[in-house]
């Protein structure tokens, strides 16, 4: 064989086997799992997935940065879970005619929870957007409504 068959031919071998290991490899074959969780927006699964592949191979940096993604975007995730319980607990106290001393403690004590819980948030380059986003308006409301429930 000459030299310029046989050097891709080797080398597309060694991918060959590289893609093997990669694929029956139990750390790897849940790293990708937990990859695709996380893709999909399943980060309980996600982290769960790659917490168990870094277990088996703590090498294994693809499970180091899922397992990590995963737990910065539970965080916002979590963080606005809670938002929408407060929110949705705000706008019933809203509804009764007057809003009393003790409701307006209640409203301001929520937004400033969810206002020191969204400062200690720290993002990053793969978290999705679309969290950061829902977690900065929701930010932004309970600033607003902490300075409305100050003011009266």
């Amino acid at each position: 064989m000459k030299p310029k068959v046989l050097i891709p031919v080797v080398g597309l071998f060694i991918l060959f086997i590289m893609g093997v290991y990669f694929l029956t490899n139990p750390s790897y074959e849940k790293s990708i799992k937990a990859k695709y969780y996380f893709e999909i927006g399943d980060y309980n699964e996600a982290y769960a997935q790659a917490k168990e592949a870094f277990s088996l191979d703590v090498y294994n940096r693809m499970a180091a940065t899922v397992m990590a993604q995963s737990q910065t975007s539970l965080r916002y995730y979590n963080y606005n879970q809670d938002a929408k319980k407060y929110m949705a607990s705000i706008d019933e106290i809203s509804l009764h005619d007057t809003i009393s001393d003790a409701d307006k403690a209640k409203i301001r004590l929520m937004c400033e929870i969810m206002i020191s819980a969204y400062i200690k948030l720290a993002p990053s380059v793969i978290t999705d957007k679309d969290l950061v986003g829902e977690s900065a308006s929701y930010y932004s409301k309970f600033e607003r409504l902490l300075e409305k429930v100050t003011q009266y």
